[in-house]
Formats: C-alpha cells, structure tokens, sequence
C-alpha cells in the first residue's frame, strides 16, 4: 500500500500515554474524562460513541456497550437497547454533521473478522456516492479528507442537539 500524507497521527504516535498496561481500550478510554481528548463524542447509560483513530471516511465512528465482551449474545437487555439507541442517534447525528448518502455499519466478532480490539463494538461509516475514486483502486491508498479535530467539532454539535445522548462537557468553546 502507498503512503499518505497524514500529520494528524503523530499525536495519536507521540503521545505520553500509551495504553501499553491498559487491558482494554474501550473499558478504559471513556472513564478516563478528557472525552475530547480520547475522541468520545457522545455516550448514553449503555455505551460511548468514539471517533475511529483510523477511519475509512470522515465520521468513521464506534458506537461501544459499555460490558466487555466480544459475543453479541453476551448483552443483556438494557446494554443491547442502549446500544442500539445510541445506534439511531449516531445515524441521526451523522446525517445531521455530514450529510452523508449512506452508511456501512458492521460489528467484527470472533478472531478471524480481522478487528483489532476483543470488546463488542458496531463501525458506523458515512458514504458518499462516489467516494470510492481511483486511488484505492489503482493505488491501493485511501485519501481521508477531514481531520479528527473538525469531525469530532461537527459530530459534538449533532449529538449535542438531540435527544437521547449526552455530549462531554470539558470546558471548550463549541461554534
């Protein structure tokens, strides 16, 4: 795969905190405060949505019961419907930011589905028709074309005008 150019990441590479002693990202992550900080962008008494660190398209988000686990079946009722909630808040909250003409949404369950972190989570990716140009096609390279930063400012704003989701409240001015 070719390089992009992505200044973005270096904090994401440089930064203090590793996570290297942290079992569980997800687990920890959203307790931790410093929302903004840790990409969570909205949360319900079930789950968290964060910012994917590595997105396939801007809005690339992960929408987190709060159980660890990596089986579906594994939720109990209240986590299954509160993740589900915060399901239909994202897809609104998207819409609202980005105004996308659709979305992928899929869970990796199991080893083989090539996630990356063993805690149950669903991927919600806003699409555009024709996003897919010729750059993974031919060049095997994705161009993301918005920071996490301005993303994460969109998304607050959509979540923060629903019901049904609480935004972090960590002091900053919102435009």
């Amino acid at each position: 795969m070719q390089q992009v150019f992505a200044p973005w990441r270096i904090e994401w590479v440089e930064r203090e905190e590793k996570d290297g002693d942290v079992e569980c990202v997800f687990c920890e992550l959203p307790h931790r405060g410093a929302d903004r900080e840790h990409l969570v962008v909205a949360r319900n008494d079930h789950s968290v949505v964060m910012l994917n660190n590595y997105p396939y398209n801007p809005g690339h988000v992960m929408v987190i019961p709060d159980q660890h686990t990596d089986d579906f079946r594994e939720l109990n009722d209240k986590m299954l419907l509160g993740h589900a909630r915060l399901k239909q808040r994202t897809f609104d909250a998207l819409e609202s930011a980005l105004s996308p003409d659709g979305f992928n949404a899929g869970l990796n369950i199991g080893e083989g589905s090539g996630g990356s972190i063993a805690h149950l989570h669903t991927h919600v990716v806003p699409r555009w028709e024709g996003d897919t140009n010729f750059m993974p096609v031919i060049a095997d390279t994705k161009v993301i074309v918005e920071g996490l930063d301005d993303t994460y400012e969109r998304l607050y704003v959509a979540f923060a005008e629903q019901d049904g989701a609480t935004v972090p409240d960590d002091g900053a001015v919102r435009y």
